[in-house]
């Protein structure tokens, strides 16, 4: 076999290695969740479940004292009641979107073991114009004090 053939071969095994890792890689760490209208479509009761939505406003409702958190989310077609023990993220409240990970219920919602709550990627600047310009200028004036 000539040197060139066995160059050739040995590239082609490693790049398909290379890509397979990469494949499986992608794959595995790909994260996916349900609607509520694809989980009312077939619950599974038991069934793990990552249910992504809208809060509904109006349906939270939260008890300090004994951590009870309920609330519905939305696709805007279908509404799912949700029951979760423990704090809500500091970003969770309603009208924004959350993807919660549990389980469907015989008793007819979905019990949440963890609440991921997303947040805007757009930056909205401050809205008092004056705060802002106070801020601004208390930081110029730390950062000359600095360089004397």
């Amino acid at each position: 076999m000539k040197r060139h053939a066995k160059f050739f071969i040995g590239g082609a095994v490693i790049l398909a290695a290379l890509a397979y890792m990469i494949y499986a890689g992608v794959s595995q760490s790909a994260v996916y969740f349900v609607t509520p209208s694809e989980l009312q479509a077939a619950p599974v009761t038991g069934k793990a479940y990552r249910l992504g939505g809208m809060v509904v406003p109006g349906t939270k409702t939260w008890e300090p004292r004994t951590l009870d958190l309920a609330f519905s989310l939305s696709d805007g077609k279908t509404t799912i009641p949700v029951r979760h023990h423990g704090t809500p993220p500091d970003l969770f409240g309603e009208g924004r979107g959350a993807v919660v990970e549990g389980s469907w219920t015989s008793d007819g919602y979905f019990k949440s073991t963890l609440i991921m709550a997303k947040h805007s990627e757009e930056y909205k600047a401050p809205h008092d114009a004056e705060a802002s310009a106070k801020a601004t200028k208390e930081m110029m004036k730390t950062l000359r004090s600095q360089d004397k």
